[in-house]
């Protein structure tokens, strides 16, 4: 980021709670994804986002890898992802470098997501789809997550994507529709609906997911509501966790949401509105276990 970004005014942000401490990862824990990664010349989610459940991913040897970047076109105030308005070419080897990383790391799901790429006509969409291929090319079985951008409403890039038949489709609405032009001032929430709608309507085999952030100074009718909305566009998946400030030049924390609550969400999501999966703790975020999807998939066949 070239800039501080302006902080809302009011109250100093609350203390950290327990439950959202996480001890810091050991680096003989995390070092042969580490390795891995850099040894390619691969960006992940992971690191570039500050995500504080890196130690626990890497031993595992999981990671959500992050292409085109790691400068983003767009500048959201809660990303800790680099701000970048720069034209810059796509770097056509990286769909094999990726998929070398998931062949190396024998990895039975892979997450794929990208940095906004608004400078690009397709917003990056061939990139995915090139990155697609070569993963199953070199590793068949390895079902696949794609965490996209809403390509600026572009219906055909995101058929370009679809296409290539990822098992998951992940685009997160992150926040309630009151807070969009501050938290995610170049973003649009019926936009965003609308692409899990149409994924849904043209691609039925696809599992559809979405995640949001809270914290942010929403109200649980809100998320609920936001909830509401997902499941009426056709999204099996959800995932909600709390927002956790990057730091000083980000949006401020304005609430800890309990382990309790977060439970509610979950119930409600699931035994009320009929989600196939919800993901809701506190430490959740939209690539988080996402492993886990091979039981979704196993109980809930398409």
């Amino acid at each position: 980021m070239d800039s501080p970004r302006s902080l809302p005014l009011g109250l100093a942000p609350p203390s950290k709670p327990d439950w959202l401490r996480v001890k810091a990862p050991q680096r003989e824990r995390i070092g042969a994804v580490a390795d891995l990664l850099r040894d390619l010349h691969l960006n992940t989610v992971c690191e570039e986002a500050s995500c504080p459940n890196i130690g626990e991913c890497f031993a595992g040897g999981t990671a959500t890898f992050l292409i085109m970047g790691p400068g983003c076109t767009r500048a959201c105030p809660y990303c800790d992802i680099d701000f970048d308005r720069s034209v810059r070419p796509l770097d056509p080897t990286e769909p094999e470098r990726l998929a070398r990383a998931v062949e190396r790391l024998r990895l039975s799901h892979v997450v794929i997501t990208s940095v906004n790429r608004d400078d690009l006509d397709d917003g990056g969409a061939r990139q995915f789809v090139d990155c697609i291929t070569h993963v199953r090319q070199r590793s068949p079985l390895t079902t696949i997550e794609l965490l996209i951008p809403d390509f600026c409403g572009d219906s055909d890039a995101l058929a370009r994507v679809m296409a290539a038949a990822p098992e998951v489709l992940n685009h997160n609405i992150e926040t309630v529709p009151r807070l969009y032009r501050q938290v995610r001032p170049q973003g649009d929430y019926q936009r965003s609906l609308t692409l899990l709608r149409q994924v849904r309507e043209g691609w039925p085999k696809a599992y559809v997911k979405s995640g949001l952030m809270v914290g942010l100074g929403e109200e649980d009718e809100e998320v609920l509501a936001v909830m509401d909305d997902l499941r009426s566009h056709g999204v099996d998946i959800v995932t909600i966790g709390q927002y956790l400030s990057p730091g000083p030049r980000h949006l401020p924390v304005a609430r800890f949401v309990t382990p309790e609550r977060f439970a509610a969400y979950r119930r409600h999501g699931e035994d009320t509105l009929g989600f196939l999966q919800v993901v809701s703790t506190p430490l959740t975020r939209s690539s988080y276990h996402a492993g886990e999807v091979h039981r979704l998939m196993r109980d809930h066949p398409r």
